[in-house]
C-alpha cells in the first residue's frame, strides 16, 4: 500500500474513538453449521445489521459529518438505500438538513427509514448510478456537502471500524467473509487487518463489481442486477478501495440469487436474524458451498444489513 494513503490502521482507530458515542459496538454470536444442515463447524456471525439505521453504513456517515465542514444547505447523498438511511439518521442526530437520492429499485423498507429520519427523499432513475448523477447535479445547483457511499476517505475510515471491533471480539479468527457492493466496507476492513487474516469477498452473480475489477486489474463497469440490487449493485467498485482489495483480499466468490434467498431464510429459521439480501450474501457463500473452509479454519461472517420488509408483524 502507498505510504501516503489516508486509510491507515491508526486513522481507523482514531475514527473509532471519534464516532464511538454515536454508534453501537455490535455483538457477535457463535453458531454451528450443523444447525443449517452442513457438516459441524462453529462459525461466528458479526451482527452489524443491529447497527443504527439497520446497517454498517452509520459508521461512515457519522465519520463524514463529524470530520468535514457542513454548509448551511446540509448534506446530500446518493444511495441504494442503506447509505441514505445512515446519512439521514446521522444528520437527524446532529441537527443537519439532509437530501437523499435513491433509485426506484430501493426497497420500501429503506425509503421509509430515510423519510422517518426527516430527510428529503428524491427518487431518481433505475439504478444507483442514476441517483448518484442526480445528486451531483443537485449539489452543483443548490450546494450541500456530498457524502459518497463508498469512494470517500472518511467513509472507508468509518467502515474500517467494523474490522477493529471484530479483532477485539474475535481475535482468533483466520478468515472473514464480507459482502461487496461499492467496496467501502470490505475496503475499510481490509485496511484494518492489512493481511493479518484472510478476507473473502462475496458478491451476487448479477452484480460482480469486485470480481470484474480483479479480472481487469482495475475498477471497471459491471452488471447491476439481482436480488440485492438495492445494496450491492453500483456500476463499479471505488478507486480508493481497490488498492486494499489487490493487496489484502484473497478472492471474490459469486453467489446466485437463490443462494441469497436460502441464506436469508436459514438465518431467520435458525438464528432469528432478519437480514436483507445484501446482508445475507456473505453467509450465502458458506451455506451454498461456494466457499468451503479448510479443516480447522476459523471463520467469521459479517451480516451487514437488515433493512427489509421480508418479515412483518401484523
Amino acid at each position: 500500500m502507498a505510504a501516503d494513503s489516508p486509510i491507515t490502521r491508526d486513522r481507523i482507530a482514531e475514527t473509532e474513538r471519534l464516532i464511538r458515542p454515536y454508534i453501537r459496538h455490535t455483538p457477535t454470536v457463535r453458531v454451528d453449521l450443523a444447525d443449517f444442515g452442513l457438516p459441524a463447524r462453529p462459525i461466528d456471525l458479526k451482527l452489524e445489521l443491529l447497527q443504527h439505521s439497520g446497517s454498517f453504513k452509520a459508521r461512515g456517515a457519522f465519520t463524514n459529518l463529524l470530520t468535514r465542514t457542513v454548509p448551511p444547505a446540509g448534506v446530500v447523498a446518493a444511495s441504494g438505500g442503506n447509505h441514505g438511511a445512515a446519512v439521514a439518521y446521522a444528520a437527524m442526530r446532529l441537527g443537519i438538513p439532509a437530501t437523499i437520492f435513491v433509485p426506484n429499485v430501493t426497497s420500501p423498507a429503506k425509503a421509509e427509514r430515510i423519510r422517518g429520519y426527516g430527510a428529503e427523499l428524491v427518487i431518481a432513475g433505475e439504478r444507483y448510478a442514476d441517483a448518484l448523477a442526480a445528486s451531483e447535479r443537485f449539489v452543483e445547483q443548490h450546494g450541500g456537502l456530498a457524502i459518497h457511499a463508498f469512494d470517500q476517505p472518511e467513509t472507508l475510515l468509518g467502515q474500517g471500524t467494523v474490522g477493529l471491533e471484530i479483532e477485539v471480539d474475535l481475535p482468533a479468527i483466520d478468515t472473514l467473509l464480507v459482502a461487496v457492493g461499492g467496496g467501502g466496507l470490505i475496503g475499510g476492513v481490509a485496511a484494518w487487518f492489512a493481511g493479518r487474516i484472510k478476507i473473502v469477498a462475496v458478491e451476487p452473480e448479477g452484480s460482480p463489481t469486485l470480481y470484474r475489477a480483479f479480472e481487469a486489474g482495475h475498477p471497471v463497469d459491471a452488471e447491476t442486477g439481482g436480488i440485492a440490487a438495492d445494496s450491492l449493485a453500483p456500476k463499479r467498485v471505488g478507486e480508493l478501495m481497490f488498492p486494499f482489495a489487490k493487496s489484502y483480499i484473497d478472492r471474490s466468490v459469486l453467489v446466485a440469487d437463490n443462494d441469497i434467498r436460502q441464506a436469508q431464510q436459514a438465518l431467520w429459521d435458525t438464528v432469528r436474524i432478519v437480514a436483507e439480501p445484501g446482508g445475507a450474501a456473505a453467509f450465502a457463500a458458506l451455506l451454498s458451498g461456494k466457499y468451503a473452509p479448510a479443516p480447522g479454519e476459523r471463520v467469521a461472517v459479517l451480516v451487514c444489513g437488515a433493512n427489509t420488509t421480508a418479515v412483518r408483524f401484523d
